[in-house]
């Protein structure tokens, strides 16, 4: 009963140019976009579903004032430049099936004002299901040819952990919009995924059962190896970045510290050292330090420790309850809770702070919002919003001071890295 009431106060602390200043304030300058579908052969659904994706990839990106129209064309038409008079952009798409059945998007981007095509790309994907990356890559490309900020979030695979039944968790691996989602792992407590590599073909998760194991999944080889395993506790929460090492949080004497897993070697280096709760570990400032989470106040705060030192230094200052961070450079961002409702439901704020100043910015206004991930842009920020029995991913664009929300339908989510 300890080891389980130990590990449930974790995991709830767990879950539970300087972004923190530039904002770009949206203007009318924004270049214009519009969309013609081409499409014969493919069902509606399928169709209707794709073209709300490029629309929805266009806003997200922040780059582009965005027409809803749905227009019609055939793929081999000349543009009607009168039709868009005054607006910049035309993306021509067509979805069919090759003669492996595989769904293939063919685009085509033209710039209306000086009548030329910019991009051509054909696509394809091996499993039909994943539809929704032929809209993300063809919007990713059109940024990266127009020179605008890097939108490599929109083609990135999410891997989260959504529980299903009592004691139930399965692993799942989607797209940042929940329109694909793949069971990986299904069958137990699975929780706590963590991308093992920059490829996105591996990852870590644990499975709880008669104690924490810490298993790595092959994705493409579909193998399973078990890396460690610990009395207590046991959560891979961020990998080096030549990923050769683990930060875990572990509890092998009942009282969870921070550790370095040298997976070479086998060795196992214990960082924090406090006679209470430490968890949560990120690594920042080219890994010579780590960022976690700690209730060395008397309540869950985050704290700063170099490798290899005995001091730790305080981070954040705001609030009493802040837990569930991630860092990207000298950035973190963190989960604040705001109320103190034993009867009801609190709410979870999260909040961006950098490292090298004092300055502190609030990302949400309402609700459970909790789990933030920074994207490899570190620009972006995918989160957990919680609301009834429900939950979806949230995203946030720092620079642009835009948000969205995507729902789940079935299920709730427990963890997610992306």
């Amino acid at each position: 009963m300890r080891k389980l009431l130990l590990l449930l106060i974790s995991s709830f602390w767990l879950f539970a140019t300087d972004l923190t200043l530039e904002i770009v304030k949206e203007v009318n300058a924004l270049p214009s976009v519009v969309i013609e579908d081409a499409t014969v052969d493919v069902e509606t659904l399928i169709n209707r579903k794709l073209f709300n994706l490029l629309v929805g990839d266009l806003e997200v990106s922040a780059h582009f004032q965005v027409d809803h129209t749905r227009n019609l064309a055939n793929f081999s038409d000349p543009v009607n430049y009168m039709k868009y008079k005054g607006k910049d952009f035309l993306i021509r798409y067509r979805l069919f099936y090759d003669d492996f059945n595989k769904l293939n998007l063919e685009g085509a981007i033209y710039n209306l004002k000086s009548g030329t095509k910019i991009l051509v790309k054909r696509y394809r994907i091996s499993d039909n299901d994943r539809f929704a990356f032929l809209a993300h890559h063809l919007i990713f490309d059109f940024n990266q040819v127009l020179g605008f900020n890097d939108v490599s979030f929109l083609k990135s695979f999410v891997i989260f952990s959504k529980y299903t039944a009592p004691k139930q968790a399965d692993i799942v691996i989607s797209d940042y919009t929940l329109t694909y989602q793949k069971t990986v792992v299904h069958g137990g407590l699975n929780l706590f995924p963590k991308w093992a590599d920059k490829e996105h073909k591996r990852f870590y998760y644990t499975q709880i059962k008669d104690k924490p194991v810490l298993y790595l999944v092959d994705i493409y080889k579909g193998t399973r190896r078990k890396i460690i395993e610990s009395e207590g506790m046991l959560v891979c929460s961020d990998v080096s970045d030549n990923g050769t090492k683990l930060l875990l949080t572990m509890a092998p004497n009942m009282q969870p510290d921070i550790y370095i897993f040298d997976l070479i070697t086998g060795e196992l280096q214990r960082v924090t050292f406090y006679p209470g709760i430490d968890v949560n570990g990120h690594f920042v400032e080219n890994e010579r330090k780590i960022i976690f989470v700690s209730d060395r106040l008397g309540y869950p705060t985050i704290f700063a420790k170099r490798i290899g030192s005995r001091a730790v230094q305080r981070v954040v200052y705001h609030g009493r309850n802040n837990s569930a961070c991630s860092t990207f450079g000298d950035y973190v961002v963190y989960s604040s809770r705001e109320t103190n409702n034993a009867f009801g439901p609190n709410t979870f704020n999260l909040y961006l702070v950098s490292t090298t100043s004092d300055y502190i910015r609030r990302l949400t206004a309402n609700g459970v919002n909790i789990f933030p991930r920074f994207a490899s842009d570190g620009e972006t920020i995918l989160y957990i919003k919680e609301y009834g029995r429900q939950s979806g991913l949230g995203l946030i664009r720092l620079k642009y001071n835009k948000s969205y929300l995507y729902p789940l339908s079935v299920g709730k989510i427990q963890s997610i890295d992306w």
